[in-house]
């Protein structure tokens, strides 16, 4: 069966870019000429906003570095067991209720909320929980932002559970740090959403830059190719890098870089 590879670019912001480097079928791309160079499009968001599957995972990583930078906020919000939902989606609605107060106190400032949500746990083993990614803002404090998460005003205010409001900082693995630790396997389910306001991944193919051949020589390298490259995605610092061999397919190439 003939085949050739490709070359797939995600920029993720101007700041952070994913390589794949794969193999392809002719019988795959029936419609797409091989030595072609597409045009940039919107990285298809995964249908289910399910953190079980890998694809869902990854498409979080890359929207997190989009979007979100070391001095934004990192929220964590648990329950006490007098509020304790009976049901995730009990869950959801609260915290749903919660962004929306979010956004009010934003509005007041003359912003608009951007924000990630991942929502985990709700079977037997795991507590419900929240973890929010936030733009940090003029005007809106942590102090604020853990306030909120309360019922009822006055003397009939109730804290819903624990808030805790960080700063995201570079020395605590920064973002990626974040994006890393939200996307990790799930011993329950996790579920994630979104504000609409943020920046979408970007795609482009190339299929004449890269071959079989090469990406087995570069393999076997001690470095795994990381000088090659630098060289190829000048600009970059390359942070991660994995080349692999698949039995059915062949050689695949894996990189996340950053913009110096």
């Amino acid at each position: 069966m003939r085949s050739y590879t490709r070359e797939k670019k995600i920029w993720c912001g101007d700041k952070y870019l994913e390589v794949d480097v794969i193999p392809r079928t002719f019988n795959a791309d029936q419609y797409t000429k091989r030595g072609t160079r597409s045009k940039r499009k919107r990285v298809s968001e995964p249908k289910q906003k399910n953190l079980n599957q890998k694809n869902a995972r990854r498409y979080l990583v890359q929207l997190i570095n989009a979007n979100f930078e070391n001095g934004d906020y990192f929220l964590t919000l648990t329950y006490q067991d007098p509020m304790k939902p009976n049901s995730i989606d009990a869950a959801l609605k609260e915290v749903s209720n919660y962004i929306r107060r979010v956004k009010r106190v934003y509005k007041k400032f003359g912003h608009e909320l951007q924000y990630i949500l991942v929502t985990e746990g709700g079977d037997e083993s795991a507590r419900i929980n929240h973890h929010i990614v936030l733009k940090r803002v003029d005007g809106v404090s942590r102090d604020d932002i853990e306030e909120l998460w309360a019922r009822g005003r006055g003397r009939n205010r109730q804290q819903i559970g624990y808030a805790n409001c960080n700063t995201i900082r570079a020395n605590s693995n920064g973002v990626t740090g974040i994006a890393n630790y939200l996307s990790k396997d799930p011993k329950g389910r996790k579920r994630w959403s979104s504000s609409k306001n943020l920046i979408r991944p970007i795609s482009r193919t190339n299929d004449h830059k890269y071959s079989q051949r090469r990406l087995e020589k570069l393999a076997k390298l001690p470095d795994q190719g990381q000088a090659y490259f630098e060289q190829v995605y000048k600009g970059y610092q390359i942070t991660e890098i994995e080349i692999n061999y698949f039995e059915m397919t062949g050689w695949h190439a894996y990189l996340k870089m950053w913009r110096l």
